[in-house]
């Protein structure tokens, strides 16, 4: 199995719970691993055969800017299943971050993994 990366999509959104969330853009930060066969695009080297990454991001950001969830963890959901439906990924292991949310933590958040995890 090839996966390919996406690591640190910095997005501005609105998310959180608070009166004062709901106001303002924060940033979430997405790390994301996505299955993908590789084969035929090192074989053909046309970018209509990859997993196009900037092709990704650029869905992402546009979702997630436009999104207002409340917890990241619908956020993280939604994405995991744009990604499985729009780009035909079969499995995703997404972290969302949230930096700054708690005092004294880098980041706070989850991770996930959806779809069947294909096999070597």
């Amino acid at each position: 199995m090839d996966i390919v990366f996406i690591e640190g999509l910095q997005i501005e959104t609105v998310i959180g719970i608070y009166d004062w969330e709901r106001r303002v853009r924060q940033p979430v930060t997405l790390d994301l691993e996505l299955a993908f066969d590789n084969t035929r695009p090192a074989a053909s080297e046309r970018i209509e055969d990859t997993l196009d990454y900037k092709r990704v991001s650029k869905r992402l950001i546009a979702f997630v800017e436009s999104s207002q969830f409340q917890l990241v963890e619908t956020l993280a959901e939604r994405c995991a299943q744009l990604l499985r439906e729009e780009f035909g990924v079969a499995w995703v292991r997404l972290k969302l971050s949230k930096p700054g949310a708690v005092r004294g933590a880098k980041a706070v958040g989850v991770c996930l993994e959806r779809g069947e995890k294909p096999r070597a």
